[in-house]
């Protein structure tokens, strides 16, 4: 067992998640930068800025089924690789990554044969109008040219800080999103290609992280003695991976179909406009969300190392100090939403009937912010631990089981603001349930505590 490994077992919990989460919130805010950025230049384009932001409010559903597919592979690749590792089974988790590198790949292409063979079908269904389409093409088809570097990218930024090196992978991270922004602005303004050359400056950004991810197994810097003959379909590390990364998976799948939902009844009761405003709403959402999942990510490989070796004590200890720190961070998102909401829409677009929409969307959808590290952190919790099925289940909850029938049925009698007030509404009852789950959860390690002793 390597020093970085063997921390984890028992160093400070503190100490550790500092280690492990300041890197993860780094790594997580930077890949919603790419989205963030292209949003703000795009939306600040002379004269086309709010058809251009309708335009890529159509495009989030296939951008949240390509990163959906990235964290089934990096989130399922990085949970085993912490348990095996946990457990002692170091050629396991050399399986796990060779074969999770080879998954990347296959799905990647897959998915770019079927965007560019249906791009135009596919965005009229998630809400494209004749107004928007241009928009909405122009960025997509450039943009599914590079899902492969997009899922092999969040696949090494998951697995080297898996592998005990959070550190390399916050910055991988961080050159890239520093790459797309000014490539943003080079493409955008000084070669005017508008949308396209946001789009461009994005995959090319990508391109760049997962290059660099690669060359990090490829010279042997990696604590599993990587070899390039390990990248291949193990049935046994595919199984482990997929069974753990389908929750994660799962959430993304289920908000890329709420997505088009919303789409559709924004479309319906408030125009191409209201898309737009929904667009701008989730970037600022994702500055907020962003850390918690970070502090998430941070969180996994100490909970699922710690878990594995049975040492409940440390998991449970994990878990409320991410908790608290989410909390935290959630807060102070909800007070500056409220105190200074026309600061933060006005990063995206000045045009007033789109901030006026956007304002009033951006503060009944951010209602419960100060208490979604509950469905967060304790979703994530229950996956690390390697229990897939039901953090599947919990992370439905929220984005899908309520939400979907929510999103249909309020706007009928709300109009626009039924579409806003939908996600708040899901959130209460979800985090009831999940806050049962994780407190029965937590408390079944005395019994097993006890059971021990006794033994």
């Amino acid at each position: 067992m390597n020093k970085n490994q063997a921390e984890l077992g028992s160093q400070s919990v503190g100490k550790l998640l500092l280690k492990y989460s300041v890197p993860a919130i780094i790594g997580m805010m930077v890949n919603a930068l790419y989205n963030v950025v292209d949003r703000i230049f795009i939306g600040n384009i002379p004269h086309v800025g709010p058809m251009a932001i309708a335009g890529l409010g159509v495009t989030m559903p296939v951008l949240t089924i390509a990163l959906a597919f990235g964290m089934l592979v990096g989130v399922g690749s990085a949970t085993n690789v912490s348990i095996k590792l946990g457990q002692g089974k170091k050629e396991e988790a050399q399986n796990i990554i060779g074969t999770g590198m080879l998954l990347s790949v296959i799905l990647g292409i897959s998915l770019t044969i079927v965007g560019l063979l249906f791009s135009e079908q596919i965005l009229k269904l998630f809400g494209a109008s004749d107004a928007t389409l241009y928009y909405a093409k122009s960025y997509t088809d450039i943009i599914i040219v590079g899902t492969t570097f997009s899922i092999m990218a969040m696949f090494f930024n998951n697995t080297i800080r898996g592998d005990g090196n959070p550190k390399l992978s916050a910055i991988i991270m961080a050159v890239g999103c520093a790459t797309n922004i000014i490539l943003d602005a080079l493409f955008i303004f000084k070669f005017n290609m508008g949308i396209k050359g946001a789009a461009t400056a994005t995959i090319i950004s990508q391109a760049i992280t997962a290059i660099w991810g690669l060359s990090y197994y490829l010279r042997k810097k990696s604590n599993l003695e990587f070899k390039p003959s390990t990248v291949r379909l193990n049935k046994n590390a595919a199984k482990s991976i997929l069974a753990i990364g389908i929750s994660p998976f799962a959430i993304q799948l289920a908000a890329s179909l709420v997505q088009v939902i919303s789409n559709q009844s924004l479309k319906t009761y408030g125009g191409d406009l209201a898309i737009g405003a929904m667009a701008t709403i989730s970037s600022i959402s994702m500055i907020f969300l962003m850390p918690s999942f970070g502090i998430s990510q941070g969180m996994q490989p100490i909970v699922g190392f710690n878990y594995g070796a049975k040492q409940y004590d440390r998991a449970k200890k994990a878990l409320q100090i991410c908790l608290m720190a989410s909390t935290c961070i959630f807060v102070v998102g909800a007070i500056v939403i409220n105190v200074a909401p026309q600061v933060l829409v006005g990063m995206f677009n000045n045009d007033p009937e789109l901030m006026g929409i956007t304002i009033n969307g951006l503060k009944k959808y951010t209602m419960t912010l100060p208490i979604l590290s509950v469905g967060i952190i304790g979703t994530n919790y229950i996956q690390s631990i390697g229990n897939a099925k039901m953090s599947i289940v919990l992370s439905l909850l929220r984005q899908c089981i309520f939400l979907i029938p929510l999103m249909m049925i309020l706007p009928k009698f709300l109009g626009l603001d039924g579409v806003w007030f939908a996600q708040p509404v899901a959130d209460l009852v979800a985090i009831a349930i999940i806050g049962a789950v994780l407190v029965k959860e937590v408390k079944s390690y005395s019994n097993v505590n006890k059971e021990e002793a006794a033994a």
